[in-house]
């Protein structure tokens, strides 16, 4: 069931970057604050079908795609899917202000 949902999710994104890199093996592991107070680690979800998504409050298609996002970790969370939410702002209060202004709050994490 994991390899279906992870090929599924593959499709559907089209992630260009992991067809370019030369990487194998598992990620690095990292340890990084939430929004949401704790700390979140890569570890914590061991077996899990995790996907990162980095994103910004400058980025037109991260807006467009939030949504699209929540839907996906909304559906798919109860299977072992998860997905972080990487902020990569220099500020964390744009991210704060742009996550407030989505229609629809994320519910998954945001590092």
């Amino acid at each position: 069931m994991k390899h279906r949902i992870a090929t599924m999710l593959a499709l559907l994104l089209s992630v260009p970057v992991l067809a370019a890199s030369s990487a194998s093996g598992p990620a690095p592991q990292f340890t990084l604050d939430s929004r949401s107070g704790p700390k979140i680690s890569l570890a914590q979800y061991k077996g899990q079908v995790v996907m990162l998504n980095f994103w910004a409050s400058w980025c037109g298609p991260c807006r467009q795609e939030m949504p699209l996002l929540e839907n996906i970790y909304t559906k798919y969370h109860k299977m072992g899917f998860t997905l972080i939410g990487v902020n990569v702002e220099p500020d964390s209060k744009d991210a704060e202000g742009f996550l407030k202004g989505l229609q629809a709050p994320v519910s998954f994490p945001v590092i």
